[in-house]
């Protein structure tokens, strides 16, 4: 399975706001953007001037690392996306919010998007009764999600829901934070993303 593997936060800073790649830390004066705001580079000093591709590029570039994917699923994502009905950008959209690594990060039992890939890689979670370890797993509607673990572990994910806490559980999901189970009730739409993001500037930069 690809995955990023360098400084995760010279890509907040690359894309010049705060991502959210690491939990707790990025609301912490620790955080990159906050002590070095400036582009990561020997030289960098400013940020130039974008012209309507690079706006574009950019776009696509900050979703793809919000969401931890790299540019060959995310082409992918993109194609099933133009296909369906509906808005293209809110579909693709959608379908990186049905992930399941990024349902298990909206539920507060992981800080990051990185940290819930590891919880399903490490076979903690259930969906509808049975042991699914895919990160890009889609849920759908009334499917079930729980989270499995011994005592150690268990004790480790409450501890994530305690530093999640000022990160509320969005209204697609319904969670039951003591048994560490939840359902979706309905499918995620672009309100229930609390990023800006222009989607429409994605689909203008595949569409080329």
């Amino acid at each position: 399975m690809g995955r990023y593997t360098e400084a995760r936060c010279r890509l907040c800073r690359r894309e010049g706001e705060k991502l959210f790649l690491k939990g707790p830390r990025c609301s912490t004066p620790k955080c990159a953007i906050a002590k070095k705001p400036a582009m990561p580079g020997q030289h960098v000093q400013t940020r130039q001037k974008l012209s309507n591709y690079g706006v574009q590029l950019r776009q696509k570039q900050k979703v793809k690392r919000m969401y931890g994917v790299l540019e060959k699923q995310f082409r992918r994502y993109f194609k099933v996306a133009s296909r369906s009905k509906g808005v293209t950008g809110k579909v693709l959209l959608q379908l990186l919010e049905r992930r399941l690594d990024n349902v298990i990060f909206r539920l507060g039992v992981a800080v990051s998007r990185s940290q819930a890939r590891q919880i399903v890689r490490h076979n903690f979670v259930i969906v509808n009764d049975k042991r699914v370890n895919i990160p890009s797993f889609l849920v759908d509607v009334n499917d079930t999600v729980q989270l499995k673990a011994k005592d150690k572990a268990k004790n480790k994910l409450k501890e994530n829901l305690e530093l999640s806490k000022d990160r509320s559980v969005p209204t697609w999901l319904e969670f039951a934070p003591a048994e560490l189970k939840a359902r979706i009730v309905r499918l995620p739409q672009k309100e229930d993303i609390a990023a800006t993001i222009q989607e429409q500037l994605i689909v203008e930069l595949y569409s080329k």
